[in-house]
Order: C-alpha cells, then structure tokens, then sequence
C-alpha cells in the first residue's frame, strides 16, 4: 500500500523542491503512485488488485485477469501524462504554478519560467491540465446565488471586421454561475442568457431543497418562483442587498475570473473558454483544500 503524501498547504517553491529534486523522476512517479491508488496499485481497465511488479520495467505492472496474455500498464497509464516526452516534474511544476496563482498564469510566461522552447508546447500542457481540473457536476444547496457574466472586448476597441451587429453583450460568450455561499460554485459556458437556457442551467446545477436561491431581477429568473424560495434584488434601483438576498459572492468570483481573463491572458477564444473557467472553478473551490495541488495531481 502506498504511503498517502502529506498534505501541504499552499506548496511553496522551496517546499516542491524538497518533495521533488531536480532529474528525480522516481519522486515524481512515488507520488503519483500515491495519489493514484492510495490503497494499493490496482488495474487501471477491470480495478483489479492482484496485479505484481515486472522486475525487468520499474514503475509498471502486471494484471492477468483482464487480458489472456497479461495486460502491462505503467504509472502513467490512463493520465493526462500518459505518452509525454516531457519530465513529470515539469508537469507538477505546471500544476503547481497554475495552482498558485489566484488568476491564473499565461502560456508565454510559463514557457519563458520553464525555459521551453515554444510557447505552444507551455499552452498545450497547460490546456490538458485544465482539461484535467474539470470537475463532476454536483447540485449546490444552502442559500445559493445565480447570476451570468459576459466575456469580450468592448466593441468599440474590436476591429471593423470582427464586430457583431447589435447592442450590449451582442458577440461576447455568456457564461452563467452558481455559487452556494461559503461553499462551491459551479460556472458553465452557455449558449444565450434566455429564459430557457438560465432556468435549465438553475434546474441542474441547484438542488430544489435549497433555503434560499438570489439573483437579480432579470425577467429570466422570475419563472423560478415557483420551484424554489427564491429572492432577487434590482441592481438597476440601486438595491445591492435586501436581508439575505445578494449576489456578492458570485459577482466575487466573476471579478477573479475577469480579472484573470483580461489581466493575465488578454484574450480567449470561445473554443477554449470552458476549460479556463474550469480552471478557476477548481481552484475556487479548492480555496480552503489544504492540499490542493495534491488534488489537482489526483485529477490529472
């Protein structure tokens, strides 16, 4: 059974140092070994247990249940490093990079940090560790607040050929959240912010046994009255807070997640969107975890 690694806090530089030495790929693999099988190295295709060591290949085993002739399966079978031609180290000093840093850290200044080559191969890794960090749904209960955000430029600073006929929000991604509050939120790229769509996002994302559900007083909620307890507060009015109705918490994190998007990567594509707002979801989330790049390696 492997020894579960200690929880760290906030690794620092000098703490990953320490846990992994420079050209240490066997600290590296030790601790992946850890986190993914805690109980004991089991078959990563049927789960069984009784697999053994091949004595010729370190860090790889055998299961004989699942495959006639034996099916041979290393540390990194099945992960997000499987077939890498790049150190694990540099994919935990990745992690632990994106990790610590509250709005996130750019491919060019992740490239430049590791000394690669290229900035795509920083921005490749990156995306499949964020591919990674995306997290099982799960409905949010408790007093939880809804609210959606817009991403992209101001129009007026787009060029000619690329702006979108309309007003407001025409031609920006909307993304919609929810966030229970001292609790978990959930963010999700959505098509439009209709009626249809906002309210099929609330249905999955929140449990119809919360306290209390806060939004604004967009005309998209009001059809929720009846399914939920449900409070709003008219920011056009100049009503922020009414009793326990706000969306301070969400409008919280939408601000990191701006933040983040024009401070630090300056511009997303909508392809990509969904896995930035995984990546600051799952450190969100993960504010109070006291291993969170453990638990981030755990996903990967």
């Amino acid at each position: 059974m492997a020894k579960q690694p200690r929880p760290v806090h906030q690794l620092t530089s000098a703490q990953f140092d320490r846990m992994f030495p420079v050209g240490d790929e066997d600290a590296c693999k030790a601790y992946l070994v850890a986190r993914r099988w805690p109980n004991g190295v089991a078959c990563p295709r049927c789960g069984n247990a009784a697999v053994y060591d091949l004595p010729s290949r370190k860090w790889h085993w055998q299961c004989e249940r699942c495959a006639t002739d034996g099916y041979r399966f290393s540390v990194t079978v099945g992960t997000i490093f499987e077939n890498t031609n790049k150190p694990l180290r540099d994919w935990y000093k990745l992690v632990h990079l994106m990790m610590t840093s509250k709005k996130g850290i750019s491919a060019r200044q992740m490239g430049r940090y590791m000394g690669f080559g290229s900035v795509k191969t920083a921005w490749l890794m990156a995306h499949k560790i964020r591919t990674a960090l995306i997290e099982p749904e799960t409905k949010l209960g408790g007093i939880v607040e809804v609210d959606e955000t817009f991403i992209g430029g101001k129009k007026k600073n787009q060029h000619w050929d690329k702006r979108v006929p309309g007003r407001g929000h025409t031609g920006k991604i909307p993304v919609a959240g929810a966030v229970s509050r001292k609790g978990n939120v959930v963010a999700r790229v959505v098509r439009d912010v209709r009626t249809e769509t906002l309210v099929k996002f609330v249905r999955e994302m929140v449990s119809n046994k919360v306290s209390l559900l806060c939004t604004d007083d967009a005309a998209a909620y009001r059809d929720l009255k009846a399914e939920y307890p449900h409070g709003s507060v008219d920011h056009k009015r100049r009503q922020y807070v009414v009793g326990a109705v706000h969306t301070n918490t969400i409008e919280g994190f939408w601000s990191i997640f701006k933040r983040g998007i024009v401070g630090t990567f300056h511009k997303v594509s909508a392809k990509y969107l969904p896995l930035y707002v995984a990546e600051f979801q799952f450190r969100y989330n993960n504010r109070h975890n006291d291993d969170i790049f453990g638990a981030a390696i755990e996903g990967c």
